[in-house]
């Protein structure tokens, strides 16, 4: 066993996290606890690291928990927004509306299947509208303008950001509290959260300076590879208490459920998959 493995399971396990049995989560209101929504970023500006997998699966365990919660689909590939059900070639109004101002968040917002997980759809139009954002007062907060107006009831809002740091993820890092990175377990993946992480500095300092750094959490992990572990050790070590304990495991049901549009906890909620985004959500919770 890595030396690391042990650590992290070092800690007794809830029996809660460890049935794949749906029906023990209490439907605690959490809003009623959350005094406004916490606003969170997904991202990371290197693609394939699981932002989409990471908003859409986080989301629907937080509303699993009775949480009301709005996913924000800030990518122009639209993938929060298929793996949710809904078409994006068939949304009539969507998150381009709300950055340019022609639509209220209340308009452009969608509830899905999942009970409690609202989403604001994306469009391929959306790739455009960065250069129309180049010329509009305020660019890099348009999103926070048109968030301002979420209707109480939210616990939580997540945007899943586009594989960049360009105009759509400083606005979303500029409407943020606090932004979560999703990082595969490999050593390229170190050099581009330097990158990100500097990125979030700039932002605290120019745009958002009450912008935290939620987490980092670990996604596509093969706990049977050492190189795996090993990349864990190296995050542990560099940001001991920002990397969350839940390491998100490489499950074949999770891709399977966002072809169908579901989130993994809907297609298979007994899946390990599904029960590493409960576990996380707690964690989230919790901070």
């Amino acid at each position: 066993m890595h030396p690391t493995q042990d650590r992290l399971q070092q800690e007794p396990q809830d029996p809660a996290q460890s049935t794949p049995d749906v029906a023990i989560f209490p439907k605690v209101d959490h809003n009623m606890l959350i005094s406004s929504s916490r606003t969170i970023a997904i991202a990371n500006q290197k693609g394939g690291v699981g932002k989409t997998t990471t908003a859409l699966n986080l989301g629907a365990a937080l509303a699993e928990r009775g949480v009301q919660v709005l996913v924000v689909d800030a990518d122009p590939q639209s993938n929060s927004t298929s793996g949710l059900g809904i078409d994006p070639g068939r949304a009539r109004l969507t998150v381009y509306e709300l950055l340019t101002g022609s639509a209220g968040v209340d308009e452009v917002a969608m509830a899905t299947s999942v009970p409690g997980l609202w989403v604001i759809p994306s469009k391929v139009a959306l790739a455009g509208a960065e250069i129309e954002l180049a010329n509009m007062d305020e660019r890099e907060f348009r999103l926070r303008q048109g968030l301002a107006d979420l209707t109480d009831g939210f616990g939580y809002v997540l945007i899943d950001c586009p594989p960049s740091l360009g105009l759509l993820t400083l606005n979303a890092l500029s409407a943020a509290d606090e932004m979560l990175v999703p990082m595969q377990c490999e050593f390229f993946a170190l050099e581009g959260l330097a990158h990100l992480l500097y990125t979030h500095k700039l932002v605290r300092m120019q745009l958002n300076p009450h912008l935290e750094l939620g987490g980092i959490v670990m996604t596509q992990f093969d706990a049977r590879t050492t190189l795996f572990w090993d990349v864990v050790v190296e995050i542990q070590r560099a940001y001991p208490d920002k990397m969350f304990r839940t390491l998100i495991p490489r499950n074949v049901r999770v891709s399977e459920a966002a072809s169908h549009g579901q989130p993994v906890i809907v297609y298979d909620p007994a899946c390990r998959g599904a029960e590493a985004y409960r576990r996380l959500a707690e964690e989230v919770m919790s901070r």
